[in-house]
C-alpha cells in the first residue's frame, strides 16, 4: 500500500508543479524582439522577500543570455530602493564583459504607472531587449497601494507578472499570492484583468518541511515557479526541479 500511496502522490504533485503554460522565457523575448519592442516583466510581492535582489538574478540571468535589459526603478515609496538598484547595475555592469544592463528612474514620490510607462518607451526607442520593472513592496491587505498595483499593471500590460515569495513563510505565502492576485483582478478596471504569471520562491535552499509552500502557490493559481532563490548571489536562481520537490515531500 504505502508504494501505490507514494506513486500517487509523486504523481498528483508532478501535475501541480508541472507548468501549464509556457515558461521559455527566451522564446518569448525572442518573439517580442520580432514584434520590435522590449519584453516586459513586473516583480510584485510584500515588503522584504528580495523583490529587487531576484530582478537583479534575473537580470544577471537574461545577460548571460546576450540580452540587453533596462531596469525600471518603480518602487517611488521606499527610500534607498532606487540607490539599492542603482549599486546592482553597477555591480552586474562590472561582471559581465559585453552586457548592457541600465537603470531608468525618476527619483521618489511619483507616479509608479507613469514611470513604468516611460520607461518602456524608452526601452523600444533604445533598443532594450527587456524591460524589468521592480515595484514597491506592499502588504496584501494595504488596499491604497494594491490599487496603485494594479494600475500600474492595466497601464502597462506586462508581458509577464511574477510574483515573489518565501518559500519559508509556508502557507502566508499562499495568502499573499491568492490575495495579489485578487487584488489585480478587483481593482484593474479591465473587463479581462490580468493575473500573477510565474512565481519566483526565495530562500528555498533553507526550507526543508516547507517545501509544501512551492506545490500550495502552483495549486492555488495554477501558475508556474519559473524560479527557485538559492543563495545571495546573482547566480543563485535556478529552475525548479519537479523531481526535487517531490522528493523532498515524500522523505521519509
Amino acid at each position: 500500500i504505502q508504494s501505490t500511496v507514494k506513486q500517487s502522490m509523486e504523481a498528483a504533485a508532478k501535475r501541480i508543479l508541472t507548468p501549464k503554460t509556457s515558461i521559455d522565457l527566451l522564446r518569448d523575448i525572442s518573439q517580442a524582439q520580432a514584434e520590435s519592442r522590449p519584453y516586459t516583466m513586473c516583480f510584485i510581492g510584500v515588503n522584504g522577500v528580495g523583490k529587487s535582489t531576484n530582478l537583479s538574478k534575473t537580470c544577471f540571468w537574461l545577460l548571460q543570455n546576450g540580452l540587453k535589459v533596462l531596469i525600471a526603478a518603480c518602487d517611488t515609496f521606499r527610500s534607498g530602493a532606487v540607490e539599492q538598484l542603482r549599486v546592482h547595475v553597477r555591480n552586474l555592469n562590472a561582471l559581465g564583459q559585453n552586457s548592457t544592463v541600465e537603470l531608468y528612474e525618476r527619483g521618489y514620490g511619483k507616479d509608479a504607472a507613469g514611470i513604468a510607462k516611460d520607461a518602456i518607451n524608452y526601452g523600444k526607442v533604445n533598443k532594450f531587449d527587456v524591460v524589468l520593472i521592480d515595484t514597491a513592496g506592499r502588504m496584501q491587505d494595504n488596499e491604497p497601494l494594491m490599487r496603485a498595483l494594479a494600475k500600474l499593471v492595466s497601464v502597462n500590460n506586462p508581458d509577464k507578472i511574477i510574483f515573489v515569495g518565501e518559500a519559508l513563510v509556508g502557507n502566508e505565502a499562499v495568502d499573499q499570492l491568492t490575495k495579489f492576485n485578487q487584488a489585480l483582478k478587483d481593482f484593474s478596471g479591465l473587463q479581462n484583468p490580468r493575473h500573477i504569471d510565474g512565481i519566483i520562491l526565495t530562500k528555498f535552499d533553507t526550507i526543508d518541511d516547507k517545501v509544501g509552500a512551492a506545490l500550495s502557490m502552483a495549486y492555488t493559481t495554477g501558475q508556474p515557479i519559473l524560479f527557485v532563490g538559492t543563495g545571495q548571489t546573482y547566480t543563485d536562481l535556478k529552475n525548479m526541479k519537479v523531481s526535487h520537490v517531490v522528493q523532498a515531500l515524500l522523505k521519509e
